[in-house]
């Protein structure tokens, strides 16, 4: 864990290329500009650039979403970028090393791109599991999720990328995000909600932070001087710049004031359209513009975009070299969790004969990503069967498809399709203006196109979209579009006209298109041509194009018949981005279609029956007694298959522990529902979320946070406290051998139980080793003194936690070692250890 300390840094120490102190060189510029140029640098440029400013040296600066993967400026058919694993996954291996690799491989795709700001990371906490947007989140906890944070944050900043946690505040949950109200009490703001942000702040220093959508206690994020100026900045002594999410900003004079500093995007805004006139009448003061400006032009020298010293790394690996496919396979194998194992099912042995054999759709169509806006266009998607099959040899793999898992279609698999004009692989599209004439052409590499002010299709009356179907034999394949808009759509024998309505809320069109597909018979060759209006912008469109699915019972048939004539089952199962999308929350934790119904009737005849969870949040799993292994996969990004193969297989050890807790149904829980009442949403289980929560109920999860067996049994010996200040535990030495037959990564969590019974107990530290079988070592856990206070609503201040239990655990399902918080005795399992 990274150690706290105190913010100390100021203009003073940073300095420009000419030599000048950076505060007088901001000073300057701000005498040099009149107030109409002030404002308009504090209103986006486009969608993702902000304004240069010539007569003070001001460059562009560009932004990019990037939690997992640095996109660029356009959201579909833009250029190839590494896919990362999801935040939640990354986020299981609790390693700070491996958070800082990550921030190493955003610097370098965002330099490759010439991008000054990556927005991200998303430090939201898991409240409930419904949260459509968990899998861009690390966790529930917020101590965690503020070191995880802390540490991709240095790492990519310390390369020159301003980096920019979001969402402040209180956006759990994506149902009306927009205008929802969270009411939130005092303590649970403050002891988990602000946690992450100030752990970051204090640790890592962002040189942004994004502000949210969603009101918090009847204030809109964007105009909160509560939580914007008085503790982000004031109390915390924050000199970064807060932006606004995209298009969130609805006021100029209250979030002038409020502290937002820059709106987004531009050009057109609440502040470029009254923010001259609202200082010139006295509602909003020039100071308050300057110091907004300010923090833009520290953000501007910080990324090398003020003095001109910015140059960019080009020599870097590409996102299909053999160096970082390696290394995005490892960082996703090595951060899986091993759920359930028995009878030592796992891991799979590469030098046996046994037949095995991958059974479900997620292990063809495996979901490397969640949707929204933190997509990327990857070089490849590596799925299950073919990481499985090159593992363990191909003579040994079959692969049986499963039951649909999409109500919705994605956009066509370019192998299936060639452009009409060149043959190559890939789709046509051509637009058009009023009268019909022909304004230009284009070979699409993936069947799919953008239209918004940055695309190359902006100005067009009418778009058409055209491939041919790159198929050796007649077959029946689902044909179709996605994206808003009105179609016509022909195929040799079949033309239809449809509809397809936007889905609500900032980004519908982008983010979750809706889809329309009919099954027809069609032959090689076969023209597919879609024609849409140009009318609407900010969406995308596509075609669809992909086999089609035989029912449920047939597909469980063959599923079962396979299943029976194999030594060992892998069934993938999971989620889609149906489920885990930016923009809309779940309503089940049940795996979506027939996929439960797949796996009991796999259970049922299997020799061995291996489920890896192709998903990024808890899911219900109603056959877990029958099946001998579970492997949680995550979103495991571009080499997705073969880091699943790596995880079975023991290549790499998957020695990752649950950042959230799984119910073991519906309703369950401290936190349940997302659906907000007359627009507020209430923080009802005030500060007991998630583990808090569950500890105190009579009802136990099925599995807890922290869970995660790896490959190997670990003896805990003994413990103790090494060092205190006053009533706070500041470190704890803890002994422990690795008593199993494989090489293995333990993380030792430490949790302190309060004395007072009614406050939810918190982790307040962590640590990992490596160690050979009988391998005996002795770690010191550093424990944050933030996490062990309380918020006093009445005082309005923080008071220590006295007295207790501090608890080392494996996950609170999986208690090892019990300590006096005032003593230096070691209890086991509640009992003294001689």
């Amino acid at each position: 864990m990274s150690e706290h300390h105190t913010l100390t840094s100021t203009d003073s120490e940073e300095t420009a290329a000419m030599g000048q102190d950076l505060g007088s060189v901001i000073e300057q510029a701000l005498a040099t500009l009149d107030l109409p140029s002030k404002v308009n640098l504090l209103s986006g440029a486009r969608m993702f650039s902000l304004s240069d400013e010539p007569a003070i040296g001001l460059q562009e600066i560009v932004m990019s979403d990037g939690p997992s993967g640095v996109r660029g400026p356009l959201v579909v058919g833009g250029r190839v970028a590494c896919l990362l694993p999801n935040a939640t996954l990354i986020a299981q291996s609790w390693d700070l090393d491996v958070m800082r690799e990550v921030g190493q491989i955003l610097a370098d795709e965002a330099e490759d791109q010439e991008t000054h700001v990556v927005l991200g990371p998303t430090v939201n906490l898991h409240r409930t599991p419904l949260g459509g947007r968990l899998f861009e989140c690390f966790s529930e906890d917020p101590v965690l999720t503020g070191h995880l944070g802390a540490a991709y944050v240095q790492s990519l900043q310390e390369r020159g990328i301003a980096a920019t946690p979001k969402h402040f505040l209180a956006n759990e949950a994506e149902t009306e995000r927009t205008t929802v109200d969270s009411v939130v009490p005092e303590d649970a703001l403050r002891e988990l909600y602000l946690l992450p942000f100030q752990i970051m702040v204090e640790d890592a220093r962002p040189w942004t932070i994004m502000a949210s959508y969603n009101r918090i206690n009847g204030t809109t994020a964007t105009e909160h001087d509560e939580l914007l100026n008085k503790v982000l900045k004031d109390e915390w002594g924050f000199d970064g710049l807060v932006i606004s999410d995209w298009l969130a900003t609805k006021t100029a004079v209250e979030s002038a004031n409020g502290g937002l500093d820059l709106v987004m995007p531009g050009p057109d805004t609440p502040w470029s359209r009254s923010l001259v006139a609202a200082v010139e009448s006295g509602d909003v003061s020039e100071d308050t513009v300057d110091d907004h400006l300010r923090r833009l032009l520290r953000l501007a020298s910080r990324v090398g975009a003020f003095d001109g010293s910015r140059s960019w790394t080009k020599e870097l690996p590409r996102p299909d070299s053999p160096e970082r496919r390696e290394q995005l396979r490892r960082l996703a194998a090595r951060s899986m969790a091993v759920l359930v194992n028995r009878a030592n099912t796992l891991p799979l042995r590469k030098d046996s004969t046994e037949r095995v054999v991958v059974i479900g759709r997620h292990g063809i169509d495996t979901v490397a990503q969640g949707g929204g806006s933190a997509i990327v266009r990857p070089p490849h998607v590596i799925s299950a069967a073919k990481g499985i099959a090159r593992a363990l040899g191909e003579d040994r793999v079959t692969v049986v498809d499963g039951v649909q898992t999409r109500t919705q279609w994605l956009a066509a698999n370019p192998e299936l399709l060639r452009d009409p004009e060149t043959g190559t692989r890939g789709a046509r599209t051509r637009i058009f203006d009023k009268e019909g004439n022909l304004l230009g052409t284009r070979h699409l590499e993936v069947p799919e196109l953008e239209i918004s002010g940055e695309s190359w299709a902006s100005g067009a009356s009418s778009i058409e979209l055209s491939a041919e179907l790159a198929i050796d034999k007649p077959a029946r394949m689902m044909i179709g579009t996605r994206g808003a808009g009105n179609w016509d759509i022909t195929v040799p024998g079949y033309r239809e006209s449809i509809r397809t309505p936007f889905h609500d809320g900032p980004g519908g069109g982008f983010f979750r298109p809706k889809s329309h597909a009919t099954p027809l018979d069609v032959e090689p060759g076969a023209r597919i041509t879609a024609i849409t209006d140009a009318e609407h912008e900010n969406r995308l469109i596509g075609l669809v194009a992909e086999p089609a699915l035989r029912n449920s019972a047939a597909a469980i048939r063959d599923a079962v018949a396979a299943a029976a004539d194999a030594d060992v089952a892998v069934v993938v199962v999971g989620y889609t981005q149906e489920q885990e999308t930016e923009g809309q929350d779940k309503n089940t934790l049940a795996l979506p279609g027939d996929q439960d119904a797949l796996v009991a009737a796999v259970a049922a005849v299997a020799r061995r029956t291996v489920v890896v969870l192709n998903a990024a949040t808890p899911v219900l799993m109603p056959w877990i007694a029958d099946v001998d292994a579970v492997l949680f996969a995550g979103l495991p990004g571009q080499e997705a298959g073969d880091a699943i193969a790596a995880a079975l297989t023991g290549d790499v050890e998957p020695a990752g522990r649950l950042v959230t807790t799984f119910p073991a149904r519906d309703g369950q829980g401290p936190a349940w529902s997302v659906t907000p009442r007359g627009g507020k949403l209430p923080y009802s289980e005030g500060t007991g979320v998630g583990y808090r929560g569950w500890s105190t109920s009579a009802e136990k999860p099925l599995f807890w946070f922290g869970h995660g067996l790896g490959y190997t049994e670990w003896d805990y010996k003994s413990a103790e406290i090494t060092s205190m200040e006053r009533e706070t535990v500041t470190s704890v030495r803890v002994s422990l051998s690795n008593v199993g037959d494989r090489t293995g990564t333990e993380t030792v969590q430490v949790y302190r139980f309060p004395g007072d019974p009614s406050v939810p107990p918190r982790l307040i530290g962590w640590a990992q080793l490596h160690l050979e079988p009988g391998g005996q070592a002795s770690i010191d856990v550093s424990c944050d003194p933030r996490a062990q206070r309380l918020w006093n609503s009445t005082a309005h201040r923080w008071d220590d936690i006295t007295g207790g239990r501090i608890v080392i655990a494996r996950g609170l399902g999986d208690v090892r070692l019990e300590l006096a918080p005032t003593g230096r005795e070691a209890m086991v399992a509640g009992t003294s250890k001689e």
